[in-house]
């Protein structure tokens, strides 16, 4: 596989997804950081998106619920160069019955180069980066490469 440089903009387009009882602390996340995530678009799959926005007043574009597809939309977006980074409150002691679409998401997470953070102090890390910000070029594979040699 060939890859190529592709820009992530200033104004970041954030997945976030939070497994149920990592719910609230997804949403303690997005109130400490609502001033810097109202600058970006929001998207989140279903009941996280109607939670985080009853509780931040923020704008979030909601998807599926993640057993009902929302992560395979969440997924398609990424592939589709629709979001820049993906936070995912996932909770590693609770078995998930759609566990083959998560790991799926974060597949995808990684072939697309996209930053992901699993938990509070990775996300803090990730929206505190001077990058956060700013555009800044990442190496995503070159699909149009791919179509044309097979």
């Amino acid at each position: 596989m060939q890859f190529i440089a592709q820009p992530l903009p200033a104004r970041k387009r954030v997945a976030l997804v939070a497994h149920d009882n990592r719910k609230q602390a997804l949403i303690d996340w997005c109130l400490q950081h609502r001033a810097l995530l109202e600058q970006h678009e929001l998207l989140a799959t279903g009941t996280t998106g109607a939670r985080i926005e009853a509780a931040t007043d923020l704008a979030v574009e909601r998807l599926f619920s993640g057993p009902l597809g929302g992560d395979q939309q969440l997924g398609a977006k990424i592939c589709q160069g629709e979001i820049d980074l993906l936070v995912f409150f996932w909770d590693p002691f609770e078995p998930m019955p759609h566990d083959p679409d998560v790991k799926a998401l974060l597949r995808i997470a990684a072939v697309w180069n996209i930053p992901v953070a699993c938990n509070s102090s990775s996300a803090d890390m990730m929206v505190q980066s001077a990058l956060m910000d700013r555009s800044f070029e990442r190496e995503v594979p070159d699909y149009q490469s791919y179509l044309a040699a097979r």
